[in-house]
């Protein structure tokens, strides 16, 4: 998503005016003239004294700042030879940093390659992107470091806390800092959402690449960077560690629950619990009835207990077929509630790339549906995606385009010319079924009769130079007047449309009038809450009618209420006997080939516990993060009569003071002799508030002798110092 061009009827306060461009911007630095393509990437040439950062920090470029040190004449060219320096302060203007310990500034980075990523929840090729920093992040885990910069495009994206349960809820497990006011935006010239900057490891930026599909490329210049800076000495191969928002989400029945589905003639409620990656089948009392799915991610087909899905959410129900939008496989599945199966209706599970018109079910890629509706026969699908809604008629063999042309846009007309903006929530009513457009933040109404134009009854549309995205807000009114924020769910009951206006956390009802379609709160003060009385919610996505009452899928508080159609009394709604899915199995133990360097034999006495102190030895100017525990691996020999190898635990966690970590093993007899294979893994820190910590593992074979009266009482052990990578050119380093 590109920001709109400016509007000369408008004033230039807006922050929605439009940015400078990355590699040309007279803002930015009054000499940049040429523009070179480098392995791909867009990198920066000054044919001035100035460079792009000039008007940050007054630096300049590389070759300009100190004479560049010679490097080996083994090491491979630097495959970004024109480089700028990225000033230490690139990241003032960050109004909070979360995935992290604290702020995480260049020199934290140093040794790192480093890959921005400018990115807004909101947006669908934001989370395309997703899958590909985890891939770059888990290949080069040693070497990169992924940094999300938070630039909102909603007022509620602003927001640290809602920014937490969205890195939660897409499962991302690198820094990110809120950059709510768009000054490292527009320290960087971005301009759209997403865009990648690149930073080698000496500070040095490289390059930027807007847009999704980059994942290849990405790889290919890591790849080259990680090349050239280990030949040089310039690499730091320790790995990192984060404090995950993740990790401190309690168990809860439900995960981020998105769609609800009401099957009143069946008894059945059925919810896609999405971060569980599963389907919830209740009674409408509430009564768990059945699971559809593992919980793991995957796409596997078969029974309901082998089954697997990726963060489904829409659903749509014909007879004992349940359909289900398996949003991040890029897949429609199909369930069979009587053979209790799963299988695959359509999509690859691959993300298509391009925009097709039609083609075959099973060789077709899908691009993101969010959304699905059953009407007379026919499957509609809301394809976030390509901005478009799809259609399949059951019976044959065919998937395709019903409305939209593609373009990312709130534009009426034939279906053909029509344009949306990440349909995210379908209902159908008389003729017509209504689309939230979650990006134009406005109701669409579509016509099963294909030969009718597609309109908006909410919320603006037609503008020029695409400003139909940024026209959001919170404002009741009557068609283009009213203003919702991102809306993601709509349900009909008697008439009137309700609608989960998301990210203003309210409900609004819509109703039909002789001048248009009204648009007003019903439930929500436009606070994020988890209050009953009076109500509030935190980004509901879901809503479906049950017996007079409005259920809710509130998606950030985990649970769903239902709310009395008539009075607006709000209550939880609680399935009975759901569990949350047991939690992914994990990997311990110590690598095959891990080395233990044989210490000097120690001999000392004790009484009851094995006393070990182990001196860490840090660099300067750091410390232990005392958020991470300090953790042991232990193994004994066979031959030991010192422990009870069946009572001992094999890992564990140390006591830490300063700079000295502290294990206590009980002993199981008063003398005697052992061989230990000891680690232990600890995370440090740059003094102050760096945010970024590096984990070091110290590995030793200690050979003890416990005696009755030994010439001490504890096992002495010391870090090896820690390497740090060579010196750099860049003169802020």
């Amino acid at each position: 998503m590109t920001f709109p061009a400016a509007d000369p009827t408008r004033k230039s306060s807006s922050r929605f005016s439009r940015p400078n461009r990355f590699c040309g911007s007279k803002s930015l630095a009054a000499g940049l003239a040429i523009v070179a393509l480098v392995v791909g990437l867009v990198a920066v040439r000054s044919s001035g004294p100035g460079s792009p950062f000039a008007w940050v920090a007054g630096v300049t470029r590389a070759d300009e700042a100190k004479e560049p040190r010679r490097a080996p004449a083994n090491v491979p060219p630097n495959p970004f030879p024109e480089r700028i320096i990225v000033p230490e302060g690139i990241f003032d203007g960050g109004v909070g940093w979360l995935n992290a310990a604290g702020p995480i500034s260049m020199k934290d980075l140093r040794g790192k390659v480093v890959l921005l990523d400018f990115w807004t929840f909101c947006c669908i090729n934001c989370i395309h992107v997703l899958p590909d920093l985890k891939y770059l992040e888990e290949k080069y885990e040693k070497e990169l470091v992924v940094i999300g910069v938070h630039s909102a495009k909603f007022e509620n994206e602003k927001e640290s806390e809602n920014i937490r349960r969205a890195i939660q809820r897409y499962e991302i497990k690198h820094p990110v800092v809120n950059d709510a006011n768009m000054l490292i935006w527009q320290k960087f010239g971005v301009r759209s959402w997403p865009t990648m900057v690149l930073i080698d490891p000496e500070g040095y930026f490289c390059g930027a690449q807007p847009g999704e599909g980059n994942r290849e490329l990405l790889d290919r210049v890591i790849a080259k960077l990680i090349e050239h800076h280990n030949a040089k000495g310039t690499l730091d191969k320790t790995p990192v560690r984060f404090d995950l928002e993740l990790e401190k989400l309690p168990p809860t029945p439900l995960r981020f629950p998105s769609k609800l589905l009401v099957d009143e003639a069946g008894g059945r409620l059925f919810v896609t619990d999405s971060n569980y990656n599963r389907i919830i089948i209740a009674g409408l009392n509430g009564k768990l009835l059945d699971v559809i799915g593992t919980g793991e991610i995957g796409r596997k087909d078969g029974k309901f207990d082998v089954a697997q899905f990726d963060h489904p959410h829409g659903m749509a129900l014909a007879g004992d077929l349940l359909f289900v939008a398996d949003t991040e496989n890029h897949l429609i599945r199909q369930v069979d509630l009587e053979q209790r199966t799963v299988s695959t209706l359509a999509g690859t599970g691959e993300q298509a790339r391009g925009r097709r018109a039609a083609g075959p079910l099973r060789t077709t890629p899908l691009n993101s549906p969010w959304d699905l509706l059953h009407h007379d026969g026919t499957l509609y699908i809301a394809m976030a995606g390509p901005h478009q809604i799809w259609i399949h008629k059951r019976g044959t063999n065919s998937i395709g385009v019903y409305a939209g042309s593609g373009l990312e846009d709130i534009r009426d007309g034939a279906r053909a010319e029509s344009a949306f903006a990440q349909p995210s929530g379908l209902a159908a009513l008389g003729n017509h079924f209504y689309v939230c457009d979650s990006e134009g933040s406005s109701i669409r109404q579509v016509p099963f009769d294909a030969r009718e134009k597609v309109t908006t009854i909410v919320g603006t549309h037609d503008l020029p130079l695409a400003r139909a995205l940024f026209e959001f807000g919170d404002r009741d009114g009557v068609g283009t007047q009213a203003r919702l924020q991102h809306p993601l769910g709509i349900a009909e009951h008697q008439g009137t449309l309700y609608v989960a206006d998301s990210y203003n956390h309210k409900i609004k009802k819509l109703t039909p009038g002789t001048d248009g379609w009204k648009s007003t709160t019903w439930l929500g003060n436009g606070k994020p809450g988890a209050n009953l009385d009076p109500p509030q919610f935190s980004e509901p996505a879901g809503l479906a009618v049950l017996r007079g009452k409005l259920l809710i899928a509130d998606t950030n508080n985990h649970r769903l209420v239902a709310a009395d159609l008539r009075t607006g009394k709000v209550e939880p709604f609680v399935i009975d006997g759901l569990e949350p899915p047991p939690p992914p199995k994990t990997e311990h133990g110590e690598p095959d080939d891990a080395e233990y360097p044989a210490v000097a034999a120690q001999r000392l006495s004790a009484e009851g516990a094995l006393a070990i102190e182990i001196a860490l030895d840090l660099p300067a100017e750091h410390k232990l993060n005392p958020l991470a525990p300090v953790t042991y691996h232990l193994q004994l020999d066979d031959g030991q009569t010192l422990f009870d190898a069946d009572t001992l635990p094999a890992r564990g966690r140390a006591e830490a003071e300063g700079k000295t970590a502290r294990i206590s093993l009980p002993l199981s007899a008063a003398t005697g002799k052992a061989s230990l294979k000891l680690a232990t893994t600890y995370a440090y820190c740059r003094e102050g508030t760096g945010g970024l910590c590096r984990i070091a593992t110290a590995r030793w074979t200690v050979p003890i002798e416990v005696v009755a009266n030994g010439p001490r009482q504890s096992v002495r052990l010391a870090t090896p110092p820690i390497e740090l990578p060579a010196a750099s050119d860049n003169p802020l380093q």
